[in-house]
């Protein structure tokens, strides 16, 4: 009976560890959106035949890998895996994470259907923005500093 006990409360443990709304990441890691709060958080709709997503990558991988106070996250429209989705990443020069798992369902957005789309989570989780269209580094800083909007601006 004791050895029982122990088993339930160490699962016990384990689920209370476990992130809520796990998200794979392409790299095998796992993500949730539980991990982002006090964070901007910019999950950017791509595809590689998109030429307006080729064109704002080089923004967001700086804004990446920048202080400019944002965590950038990728969704592939086609949702490629394996090596298609590396030969994708490739060929556009994606740095920035890309989830396997498309967050939209979590979230409380609305499926992507026209691209490039960028979705903006403020840092205490909630849906500030949705964007379509090509975005810069100027237009998200923007779109941070203005107030929530959580329909589609063009």
């Amino acid at each position: 009976m004791f050895v029982v006990l122990c088993a339930v409360l160490t699962l016990a443990a384990c689920t209370d560890n476990a992130p809520k709304h796990p998200l794979r990441l392409f790299n095998g890691n796992i993500t949730s959106p539980s991990q982002w709060q006090g964070q901007w958080v910019l999950i950017n709709y791509w595809a590689d035949w998109c030429g307006p997503c080729r064109d704002e990558v080089p923004e967001l991988n700086h804004l990446n890998d920048s202080t400019d106070g944002f965590r950038v996250l990728g969704v592939n429209y086609d949702y490629l895996e394996g090596v298609e989705l590396q030969e994708s990443i490739d060929a556009l020069g994606i740095t920035f994470p890309t989830l396997l798992d498309d967050p939209q369902s979590i979230l409380g957005y609305a499926e992507a259907t026209v691209l490039p789309m960028t979705v903006l989570i403020a840092p205490d989780g909630a849906l500030h923005r949705v964007l379509l269209g090509p975005q810069t580094a100027q237009t998200l800083q923007a779109a941070k500093a203005g107030p929530a909007q959580a329909t589609p601006q063009m």
